[in-house]
This record gives structure tokens, C-alpha cells and sequence, in this order.
């Protein structure tokens, strides 16, 4: 059986990455996002250089485009 959801049409047009910089050592970090986790997204990552954890917002935008938010887990 072949299922096809359609989602891939979906987000096909999506940015799948954004450059963001570590909110504690300053250094830039490729952010890959997982377009199957809906449009609105807000976890916890660690750092690839310094590996302090960050809180990570993201908004896929109706034109396709990302936004992408990184603060230390005391942000409010």
C-alpha cells in the first residue's frame, strides 16, 4: 500500500535551515528544521560548539520563509 499524505507538497516551498548564533558563546550554528513539526515549533537544543542548552522558536511563514529564535532557557 502507497500512502502519500501530501504533506511533502506542503512544505516543499518551506527553508529547511537557518543560521542562528549561540546565545552564549556567540558562534554561528546551522539550525536544520524539521518541517513535519508543524508550523508553529518550540524546543530545547544544545549548542554545537559550546553545548549549553538553548530554547528554540520557530515560525514557518505562509511566503515559505523561517523565522528562527534562539535564547537561553531563562528567556521569558
Amino acid at each position: 500500500m502507497d500512502f502519500d499524505d501530501g504533506l511533502g507538497e506542503v512544505f516543499a516551498d518551506f527553508e529547511s535551515a537557518a543560521v542562528v548564533h549561540c546565545p552564549y558563546c556567540g558562534e554561528p550554528v546551522e539550525l536544520l528544521v524539521d518541517l513535519g513539526g508543524g508550523v508553529y515549533q518550540d524546543y530545547v537544543e544544545d549548542c554545537e560548539v559550546c553545548c549549553r542548552p538553548w530554547r528554540v522558536r520557530l515560525i514557518l511563514g505562509d511566503d515559505g520563509g523561517l523565522t528562527a529564535d534562539v535564547g537561553t532557557l531563562d528567556d521569558v
